[in-house]
């Protein structure tokens, strides 16, 4: 499972490039997790993301409920551009998950 998180660094990048490395410091401390990043683009210097995969959903949702992800990770991932952020790996030949909305 891959997870991307966008932001907009705004008036503070320096800021911004510190909380995320802090919090992708958290998620990689977290069982299930397989690897990520924190980036930037090369072309909007003001968009960045958090990167990361994990070796399933559950792992994910797991990692988010850990005390240190719910105190310091919540509040800047909650600064995240408002978009769906989780995706399933797609391999070739590979079935993939019903393809409905999980919005309720």
């Amino acid at each position: 499972m891959l997870v991307v998180n966008r932001f907009r660094a705004g008036e503070d990048p320096a800021g911004l490039r510190v909380d995320l490395e802090l919090v992708h410091g958290l998620l990689a401390a977290q069982s299930g997790y397989a690897g990520g990043w924190v980036g930037r683009n090369v072309d909007d210097p003001d968009l960045w993301t958090l990167t990361t995969h994990w070796v399933n959903v559950g792992a994910y949702r797991r990692a988010l409920s850990a005390y240190d992800l719910k105190l310091h990770g919540v509040p800047v991932l909650s600064r995240a551009i408002d978009e769906p952020g989780a995706y399933e790996v797609v391999e070739p030949g590979g079935v993939l998950n019903v393809a409905q909305s999980r919005v309720t």
